[in-house]
């Protein structure tokens, strides 16, 4: 579709910028509570808030502290919450056993939030990098990255989580035929009702080196994840990726990082039309957070045109740690 523009004076675009009643009505994206899902990092032991540096305002949370988020989390509105869990390096092993023990702590915080806030959307992380002592997210031998044998372990990882009460599962490992697997065993263990975010389109970037410090994967990391995460130059591949992940039982699709693919996440959504969702990874948050905290930008102002940039890419919505203060922010302007 192409507009008609006439010629000035006969067109005056400022006429529909004269006041914030009408830059409303034409406004084309908005902003929602309902767009967020909080990622929230959970660690051992008990009434633990424990701050990460590289990423200023987030913290890690005993299990307990999550259950208190979640309740904060569910009277501001956001719908969902993310679990990933922080595990220290003498906790990690070669086998990545913690990946689907019952107890572990995203499965004790999946279950403590479900029962304390039921309505509570609670997704999860599979991947083995949490757990795994080499930080990769699938099992090395010879120093390869080896698919089929982890997909197994990928599966038994799912499932686990699915038996605590997840709600969404969301694969972030990117090993090839993980989806179908994991789809197969929900069904077969009588999941149906679990849907799958997949993270089909998750690049090899140096955003989510604050990522990895809040789970405790930096000092664990041997190399790189250029051999199964995307090559940042690439945006066919990542089309091709949505394409088979759907085709495997993907329920929704997720592109990572956020902003500097919002060109991914345009092209997604419009060849595709299914439930497209960014995450807005922690080198972005902690790039305006460092930013706002010295003075440079206006912190809030800078965090909303930051996630309206998501709306305007087509997408349905956004992992984000800035949902609360966002919500809140959201909250106060209505």
């Amino acid at each position: 579709m192409r507009p008609i523009i006439p010629p000035f004076p006969t067109a005056r675009p400022r006429r529909l910028r004269q006041s914030p009643g009408i830059r409303r009505m034409v406004r084309q994206n908005t902003l929602s509570v309902d767009d967020f899902i909080w990622p929230i990092f959970v660690r051992s032991g008990e009434g633990i808030e424990e701050p990460i540096p590289s990423m200023p305002g987030v913290i890690r949370r005993s299990v307990d502290k999550a259950v208190e988020a979640a309740r904060d989390a569910h009277a501001l509105g956001i719908p969902a919450m993310c679990i990933f869990p922080y595990t220290a390096l003498e906790e990690r092993t070669e086998d990545c056993a913690g990946a689907w023990d019952p107890e572990n702590h995203a499965n004790r915080a999946i279950r403590a939030i479900k029962q304390a806030v039921p309505d509570m959307v609670v997704m999860t992380d599979v991947a083995l990098d949490t757990y795994n002592i080499n930080g990769h997210d699938g099992f090395v031998e010879n120093g390869e990255i080896v698919n089929d044998r982890s997909v197994e372990a990928l599966v038994k990882m799912a499932l686990s989580q699915a038996d605590a009460g997840a709600d969404i599962i969301g694969p972030s490992d990117m090993m090839d035929g993980r989806i179908a697997a994991i789809r197969q065993a929900l069904e077969s263990a009588g999941h149906q009702r679990v849907m799958i975010q997949s993270y089909a389109a998750k690049y090899a970037s140096a955003f989510f080196g604050p990522f990895r410090d809040a789970v405790g994967a930096s000092g664990a990391l041997t190399g790189d994840k250029n051999t199964y995460q995307i090559d940042p130059g690439n945006s066919d591949e990542a089309l091709r990726m949505i394409e088979r992940d759907l085709n495997e039982g993907a329920d929704m699709v997720m592109v990572k990082p956020g902003l500097p693919y919002l060109d991914i996440c345009r092209r997604v959504k419009d060849t595709f039309g299914a439930p497209t969702f960014a995450y807005q990874v922690s080198g972005e948050f902690a790039m305006i957070q460092a930013a706002a905290q010295n003075g440079w930008v206006d912190g809030d102002k800078v965090m909303m045109e930051s996630l309206m940039a998501f709306k305007r890419a087509g997408c349905d919505g956004i992992l984000t740690y800035f949902a609360p203060a966002a919500a809140r922010l959201l909250a106060a302007q209505q």
